[in-house]
């Protein structure tokens, strides 16, 4: 009896701090041998990031084509969301980042990192998820470290120079949410 609560306090615990990822425990990057459903990163500007509060000026390619150069300003309102197959919250909220892309095309850029994953973890994730906004790959979860993130998921809203106006903490459970954000952070009405 003693034991069953002690694996019970175990459990609440870990599904109370939210998700973690041990750095030993992602998977090295895999070859690409198919076609990502993801969608390439878009073109950014070549002005440089500016701004009060930047995120790291690191550089991912992306699994649909592309790459993401944070050091770069993105030329246009972004969200930027930082997942992981390994983490459980973000299985909810990557629809609603998916339902969110959709509806601000040309309004509001998504994009994702793809943290501290092995890319056909990632690509299986994103599949049966249904999504395909834009997302670059950090396997080894090297802005994680920069940032300082010990878990996911975490989402950034950028202005267009590349500054860091919001951070959100923890998951974004619905569209509503998102558009309030999105608005009251970027200035954007969906």
């Amino acid at each position: 009896m003693m034991r069953s609560a002690a694996v019970a306090a175990l459990v609440l615990t870990a599904m109370l701090s939210g998700c973690t990822a041990d750095k030993g425990s992602a998977a090295p990057p895999a070859a690409t041998s198919a076609a990502s459903a993801l969608q390439a990163c878009p073109a950014q500007t070549a002005t440089k990031a500016h701004g009060a509060d930047l995120l790291p000026a690191l550089s991912f390619g992306c699994p649909g084509g592309g790459s993401l150069d944070l050091g770069r300003a993105p030329g246009e309102p972004t969200v930027l969301n930082l997942w992981g197959s390994w983490c459980t919250p973000c299985r909810e909220e990557l629809p609603v980042m998916q339902l969110f892309a959709d509806a601000a095309a040309g309004q509001v850029r998504v994009m994702g990192v793809i943290s501290k994953d092995g890319r056909p973890q990632a690509e299986s994730f994103a599949a049966d998820a249904g999504v395909t906004f834009p997302s670059a790959f950090d396997g080894d979860g090297a802005l994680m470290t920069d940032l300082g993130l010990n878990g996911l998921p975490y989402t950034y809203f950028l202005d267009a120079d590349g500054a860091v106006v919001y951070t959100q903490v923890g998951p974004v459970t619905s569209l509503d949410e998102l558009r309030a954000l999105a608005a009251q952070h970027l200035g954007v009405q969906l």
